[in-house]
This record gives structure tokens, C-alpha cells and sequence, in this order.
């Protein structure tokens, strides 16, 4: 289900054309009823609207159904042009805003947990230490979801792991990320330079389900060596698998970012897993192709850019 875009700041609105704005709402929602208590508009007379507008196209923009209004392929196009009207409405009042010194204006992320957890709230403390304006809309979506995210118009910017590209999807930034081994530092596997998935097996495993890439990653190794695997613990919440490790339940995996503050506080051990395979993942900071970013978007961008590098160095 493709997520429902942040409303943008009501001065947007004075940039818009209202009936495309009222499509949008509809469009998004997929009710008139729904659409009209988000506008506080009567359902009656966004249905005139969006009438009138069937009218002056010539053709309709949605099926009726009795349980809501699905977009037909004319509708679909209308509606990618609609989205982008108002991302570049907000991008106008995004440079009205920097000329007063990037006070103002609105950042909207969609990421990966992996990211959510740490890096992002301490990308945003820093950002809004020199722009005090600004504000963070942070949803976290299974990666699956951030490209559908960003191509709706409910982010600016998608942070996640990712394997392949995506359509209507431009890549910032991209960078190799491969799946590393946890375990604690007094941990016979710690000293070690790498390990394989089949040591770790002999310890008890946390690991991410079945759906996840990670898991995906670990499972072919696992079928190509003919290892079973036995985990203990199953999460799709990144900080639950980390602190598995913490406590001292045994090992797991996840990627550098995830655990970059852990190592450097020497607390955790993130070692390489040289089985072949481990390492074709990327982390993609990921926007709208053809978009031209609002001023404070662009210039988180480029913050995540300097920042995302850290000890393993750009890629």
C-alpha cells in the first residue's frame, strides 16, 4: 500500500489549483468521504469537482466502486502531474524561505529501521543546530515501501538497502553495504578477521525474517552450503536483533550504519562474513527522478551524503 503523503504546509495550498488539489486528496485516499473530512470540504461538492473535471477532459478520472473511487489510466496520469505540482509548489516556498536564510521550509524522509534507530534523529539534531526553521516529518517503512514512498510524493528522500533499481527513481547516493557479524568483545569469534555464516551457526542466532534482504542474503549462502539454520530470535526491529548482542544472547548480523555508534563506544564487534554474496547490498539515499529539491531538502542531502561515508569511506 503505497503510504499517504505528508499534507504540505497550508501557504502550498495558495499555489495550487484547488480542484487538482482536491483530485489529489481523493486520489490518495481512494473515498470522497475520507477525502472531504481531510479538506473539511462537503463530499458533494468535491464530487462536482471532480465531475467538472471528468467534463473538461473528456474522460473519467475514476472508477466508482462501493467501497471507493480507483483511479483510472487517465487518472493515473493526472495524478503524477498533480503530485509533482505540489512538490514544486513546496519547492517555491522553499526558496521564498532561503532567501531569509534557510529558516523555514520542510523535510520529509522515508527509511529503512536500520537508519530510523540512530542516524537519522542525530543527522536531524545536527541539521537543525544551523537551521533552527526547519522541520522533520521521519517515517519508517520497510524497505520495500521507501522507493513507493518517495514516487508518491509522501518523501523527499528515501534512505535504505538495496539491491536493484526502481522505476522513477533517481539514486543521490549510493554506497556498498555489506552484511557484517555481531558479536561481543570477549566472544571467541572476536578477534577473528572475518567469519563465515557457518560459525556463526554454532552460537545461538538472532536474525531478521524470511521477507527481509538480509535474511534473503544469509538464506542462499545457507542453501548453496547446505547449512540449516536455527535462529533463537526472529525481529524485523533492528534494535531488537542488535540488543540481542548487547545482552549477551549470542550473535547476529546487520550493517555498519546500524551499529557504527556501538563499535566506536567499543561495545559491540562488527566483523566481515566472507561467505561470497554477503556484500552485494548498497544503502541508496534515493529521490524523485527529474525533481528539483526545495533548498532545505538539498541541503540535508548533502549532509547525509558527507555523513553516510563514516569509517568505511564512500563507495
Amino acid at each position: 500500500m503505497t503510504p499517504t503523503p505528508t499534507p504540505p504546509p497550508p501557504r502550498a495550498h495558495l499555489l495550487q489549483d484547488t480542484t487538482l488539489r482536491y483530485f489529489l486528496e481523493v486520489a490518495q485516499s481512494g473515498s470522497l468521504t475520507e477525502a472531504s473530512a481531510r479538506l473539511h470540504v462537503a463530499a458533494s461538492a468535491l464530487s462536482r469537482q471532480i465531475a467538472g473535471l471528468e467534463a473538461q477532459l473528456g474522460t473519467p478520472l475514476f472508477e466508482r466502486h462501493p467501497r471507493g473511487m480507483v483511479l483510472t489510466a487517465a487518472g493515473e496520469i493526472l495524478a503524477v502531474h498533480a503530485r509533482r505540482t505540489v512538490l514544486d509548489a513546496e519547492r517555491a516556498l522553499g526558496e521564498i524561505g532561503a532567501l531569509q536564510g534557510l529558516r523555514a521550509g520542510q523535510v520529509r524522509l522515508a527509511t529503512s529501521d536500520a537508519f530510523a534507530n540512530e542516524l537519522v534523529p542525530r543527522l536531524c539534531v545536527e541539521f537543525q543546530r544551523t537551521h533552527v526553521g526547519i522541520e522533520f516529518s521521519v517515517i519508517a517503512l520497510p524497505t520495500a515501501q521507501v522507493p513507493d514512498a518517495v514516487r508518491s510524493g509522501a518523501a523527499d528522500i528515501g534512505l535504505c538497502f538495496s539491491r536493484a533499481p526502481h522505476k522513477d527513481i533517481a539514486v543521490a547516493y549510493r554506497q556498498s553495504a555489506p552484511v557484517l557479524a555481531l558479536v561481543l568483545p570477549g566472544h571467541p569469534l572476536a578477534t577473528q578477521g572475518s567469519v563465515t555464516i557457518a560459525e556463526l551457526t554454532r552460537y545461538p542466532l538472532a536474525l531478521p525474517p524470511a521477507e527481509t534482504t538480509v535474511r534473503q542474503m544469509i538464506d542462499i549462502v545457507c542453501s548453496r552450503l547446505g547449512l540449516q539454520l536455527a535462529p533463537v530470535l526472529i525481529s524485523n526491529h533492528a534494535k531488537t536483533v542488535i540488543h540481542f548482542v548487547l545482552h549477551g544472547g549470542g550473535v547476529s548480523v546487520a550493517s555498519e550504519i546500524a551499529v557504527r555508534h556501538l563499535v566506536a563506544e567499543g561495545a559491540i564487534v562488527a566483523l566481515p562474513i566472507s561467505d561470497q554474496g554477503m556484500d552485494f547490498r548498497d544503502v541508496e539515499v534515493q529521490t524523485l527522478a527529474g525533481r528539483s529539491l526545495p533548498v532545505a531538502v538539498q541541503a540535508f542531502l548533502e549532509l547525509l551524503r558527507e555523513r553516510l561515508p563514516g569509517s568505511v569511506g564512500p563507495h
